[in-house]
């Protein structure tokens, strides 16, 4: 495995590559992005992952300088995946100067939910997306990129980001990876204490019932869905934990439903000091 670290070195380790599959991930890789770069490798000519802790998608009271950094470890699991390429760039390297140009994501699907209790995160995503998207796929006739659908809202996002800016991108979005009690997997499971985890499918379970409300309330359901979504938020409060929002959504804009819409329900909670998201289509 090739591991580049300038967008320079990367570009001529896949300077031979017609169809680059490329999986971004922040590190500290676990079974759900090694899933994500078996099915890359399915879809391209060269298998290439980055790891980067994206500052500009942090808050400034989040968890940017503790967010565990992995990287001589997620380099032996690529290899062990056949991973072809890894970009691994320092901050210096993608962004050499102050990134005054950003990628602003449309506010109707960015400033809701995660966009709401994290201010400027998708203009973040949206950002670095792009500067990935430009430093694996510029000069490509076509390209692949896989996203995990555990980030819902942020794969929206990125397909909108395709589509808008017409980039030689496919979008493969595949599903959410889950321990065997239903958890979904996610680099900051870490955080939970040993009873943390054994709480934490709490959330799973909650959406879980939130959607089988939603369904047999269909006919309904824009009248019943606000109390359907409090009583789910005061389930999780009484078990100790602080959510942000638990809602039920349409999938293809993640607006309000109505009867007919196909459903996702969405949910973000912190349990102790670690927040965790989650989503299941219905």
């Amino acid at each position: 495995m090739i591991i580049a670290q300038t967008v320079q070195e990367l570009r001529q380790a896949l300077a031979s590559s017609q169809r680059p599959a490329f999986v971004p991930t922040m590190g500290n890789l676990h079974e759900g992005h090694l899933q994500l770069v078996r099915r890359a490798r399915a879809q391209g000519d060269r298998t290439v992952a980055s790891i980067f802790v994206n500052r500009l998608q942090f808050l400034p009271h989040e968890d940017f300088n503790s967010y565990p950094r992995t990287l001589e470890a997620d380099a032996a699991k690529l290899v062990a995946e056949g991973c072809d390429v890894l970009f691994a760039p320092r901050e210096s390297d993608l962004y050499p100067e102050p990134q005054t140009v950003k990628v602003h994501a449309d506010p109707a699907l960015a400033d809701l939910l995660e966009g709401e209790f994290r201010p400027g995160f998708f203009t973040g995503v949206s950002t670095v997306v792009m500067k990935l998207f430009m430093s694996v796929f510029a000069g490509k006739a076509q390209g692949v990129a896989v996203f995990g659908k555990k980030d819902y809202q942020q794969f929206m996002v990125v397909q909108q980001l395709i589509r808008q800016f017409v980039l030689p991108v496919e979008l493969l979005g595949v599903e959410t990876c889950r321990a065997e009690d239903g958890l979904a997997l996610s680099s900051r499971n870490r955080y939970l204490s040993e009873t943390e985890r054994a709480e934490a499918v709490q959330l799973s379970l909650a959406l879980r019932m939130l959607g089988r409300d939603a369904l047999a309330s269909a006919n309904a359901l824009s009248q019943q869905l606000p109390d359907l979504e409090a009583r789910a938020m005061e389930g999780l409060r009484q078990r100790g934990w602080q959510p942000d929002y638990l809602t039920v959504r349409r999938r293809h804009d993640l607006q309000l439903p109505q009867a007919g819409d196909a459903l996702v329900v969405l949910g973000a909670a912190r349990l102790g000091s670690t927040r965790l998201i989650d989503n299941l289509e219905i």
